[in-house]
């Protein structure tokens, strides 16, 4: 990406922890120049004190961007103190969940350029995926630059509008989380019937980390995949008869409740 605006004028960011880190982690591999980053984090970790960044010192008076990644109970908080960059250049970006750009507008002026992003913590390897969308003075240019900083940690898909937020949030914000319980059911149900607790874990990681690479590179759709896997009247044919007799109803439950979180962080 072109990094020129953001190491001359500088990127702010405001909260650092897991998201913030895994951001930040990858713009630096990237080459944003950790002397054009200044971080204001009230518990920051050893490895940020050790990175270069300006760390809880006086911010730029005109940054590229600014991009909030507290969370969403301390927001209240924590974005009065950047009001003095609103209504100006300088582009902000929030990753927190439920905080409507109509709060960022009421706070920090309605002529500030305001982009919703929801990633996710996959972001810490580079394969995460974030959804953006802007309020009415977030121009083109706005966007793509948006678009470029946030795809050094992963993809980055526009949205129709903000309607949309909190159900990104529910399946792909969220969504790691359910990925994470599934490694854990499974290597539960093999020690269930008779695996030891370390192998049945080695086995359940592997083989979710492994058919997920598989879906990310194939061709194919996650349904041909599956198909692929089952055969006739086999073993994983009877394994699905009762995971999908359960699982799309559940995972609908599961997703809905994220969503209506959201929602409700929002008001």
């Amino acid at each position: 990406m072109n990094l020129d605006e953001v190491n001359t004028r500088g990127l702010v960011l405001l909260g650092c922890g897991k998201m913030g880190s895994a951001m930040l982690q990858g713009w630096l591999a990237q080459g944003v120049k950790p002397g054009s980053v200044w971080v204001s984090d009230p518990f920051p970790s050893d490895w940020l004190q050790q990175t270069g960044v300006h760390l809880n010192v006086p911010l730029p008076k005109d940054p590229a961007i600014v991009l909030v990644a507290v969370k969403p109970q301390m927001m209240a908080e924590a974005l009065p103190s950047l009001a003095a960059l609103g209504n100006g250049k300088t582009l902000f970006v929030s990753v927190a969940a439920g905080t409507t750009i109509a709060f960022y507008e009421k706070t920090l002026g309605n002529q500030t350029p305001i982009i919703r992003a929801m990633p996710n913590t996959p972001a810490a390897v580079s394969r995460g995926i974030t959804a953006i969308c802007g309020n009415a003075q977030a121009t083109d240019a706005h966007m793509a630059l948006a678009e470029a900083l946030l795809s050094a940690v992963g993809s980055v898909v526009r949205l129709e509008g903000e309607h949309q937020m909190d159900a990104v949030t529910g399946l792909s914000g969220s969504g790691p989380a359910y990925v994470f319980h599934m490694i854990e059911a499974m290597a539960q149900a093999g020690e269930a019937v008779g695996l030891a607790p370390d192998l049945a874990m080695k086995l359940a990681r592997a083989t979710v980390c492994g058919a997920g690479e598989l879906a990310h590179q194939a061709p194919e759709s996650a349904e041909q995949l599956r198909i692929n896997v089952t055969s006739p009247g086999g073993t994983t044919a009877a394994g699905l008869g009762v995971l999908m007799a359960e699982l799309p109803d559940l995972m609908t439950r599961t997703v809905k409740a994220a969503t209506q979180r959201g929602q409700e962080l929002g008001k």
